[in-house]
């Protein structure tokens, strides 16, 4: 059993309406299945019942929200695993679309499932069934059912990566008593920065180290080795380049500058990636539109000499697209979205270019930006960019900085597995 730990008065009215969840799921699970939502194989485990066995041995359990977020878990996992070839891990996440692409990416000793619901009947079906050593939470959502559960079990708790904006921080400020509950729970908690490390003491964090990201020291995606080799065939001749994970305004910046290129050079191709494959069918009438030809890739179809985009609507195949690319637009600079993770493209040599609006990846493109690692661009500068002739040069700095990162998690993962029950 765990120490006594607070329980203020908005906690335990969460905890006590909890049970709530528990009725009302079937009917939300039911409609999101009904909208693609959830996966109709695995919806089982948002109620607590896993689809895996129990691995023997030492299990950690990591969680984490975003995709970005659960990718980035693998580089602490690898760290953790070369102190202790032995253990085991366990990630969980909400998304279904995190899911598809952690995938085709999980290290040895790992295995995925979805976290349950927040109701007290399915998250003791999942800690009875999966007994973790070690909870980890990663980046910034807590749920505070999963929180208490494991710490009333004395499953150690801790909270890395943690990351909070001016703008998360005082959405959180509305109930830092419960924060403040749920933190006290947590025996290690480090920050991405000096300003979440600030927002999490205020929030009730006792201490809180700053280590920097993760994302920068994951390992690179994987690709599809025969996906890779048709693909590598398709382009061949082609000056190839990619918008990752794009929205709207990334991707008229995109369209823009491919349509002035390829214009001038019928050789130039744009993979194009939307954040949310979903979006596509909007995305390829957009391209009709743009009178931009294009070959659609959830539909089989490759690229013709006289195609200018390649409409890249699948998920956990950016490891293919970064290793065909030349230079890589990173989406969310162009929306008001506050940027996507740079790193990803920099293990392949993909040039790294982005939108003005890099706020929630600050500290990421700051150092980028210090090794003049990757170029930031205001709208309409996205074709000349494209053919700024140091760009093979930017990207080479870009890799030199995430192929010294892997080793910077050895301190952070002695420090978790120090807090593992023996």
């Amino acid at each position: 059993m765990a120490e006594p730990a607070p329980t203020g008065p908005v906690l335990r009215a969460y905890l006590a309406a909890s049970p709530l969840i528990a009725l009302a799921g079937p009917l939300v699970l039911r409609r999101r299945l009904a909208r693609g939502k959830e996966d109709p194989a695995r919806v089982t485990e948002k109620r607590g019942q896993p689809s895996a066995p129990r691995p023997a041995g030492r299990l950690i359990w990591l969680h984490a929200v975003g995709l970005g977020e659960v990718l980035a878990l693998r580089g602490l996992i690898a760290a953790m695993a070369r102190l202790d070839p032995a253990l085991q891990f366990l990630i969980t996440s909400s998304a279904r679309s995190s899911a598809q692409v952690i995938g085709a990416n999980l290290p040895p000793g790992t295995r995925h499932q979805y976290l349950p619901l927040d109701a007290p009947r399915y998250l003791r079906r999942f800690l009875d069934h999966w007994q973790p050593d070690l909870s980890v939470w990663a980046e910034q959502e807590l749920w505070p059912g999963a929180v208490v559960a494991a710490h009333a079990r004395g499953v150690p708790l801790a909270l890395v990566n943690a990351r909070m904006t001016d703008a998360g921080f005082a959405r959180r400020a509305r109930a830092r008593g419960l924060y403040g509950d749920l933190l006290a729970r947590f025996r290690l908690i480090t920050a991405q920065d000096t300003r979440s490390a600030g927002h999490l003491r205020a929030l009730g964090a006792a201490q809180v180290q700053v280590t920097g990201s993760l994302k920068s020291a994951a390992p690179p995606l994987a690709a599809d080795p025969v996906a890779l080799a048709q693909a590598q065939a398709a382009v061949q001749g082609r000056r190839v380049w990619v918008a990752a994970s794009t929205h709207p305004g990334d991707e008229a910046q995109a369209m823009a500058a491919q349509a002035s290129l390829w214009r001038d050079d019928p050789r130039w191709l744009l993979v194009l990636a939307p954040r949310d494959a979903g979006r596509a069918g909007a995305v390829a009438s957009t391209l009709t539109e743009a009178r931009l030809p294009f070959a659609r890739r959830s539909l089989g179809r490759v690229p013709s000499a006289s195609d200018a985009v390649w409409l890249a609507d699948t998920y956990g195949e950016m490891g293919l697209w970064y290793r065909v690319a030349e230079s890589a637009l990173i989406g969310g600079g162009f929306d008001a979205i506050g940027g996507h993770n740079p790193w990803e493209a920099a293990h392949f040599g993909t040039a790294i270019l982005h939108g003005p609006d890099i706020s929630n990846f600050e500290g990421d493109y700051s150092q980028l930006q210090a090794k003049a690692a990757a170029l930031s661009l205001a709208p309409g500068g996205l074709a000349a960019a494209l053919q700024n002739p140091d760009l093979p040069a930017m990207a080479g700095r870009a890799a030199q900085i995430v192929h010294r990162a892997g080793g910077a998690l050895t301190p952070l993962a002695t420090d978790l597995l120090a807090l593992v029950r023996p």
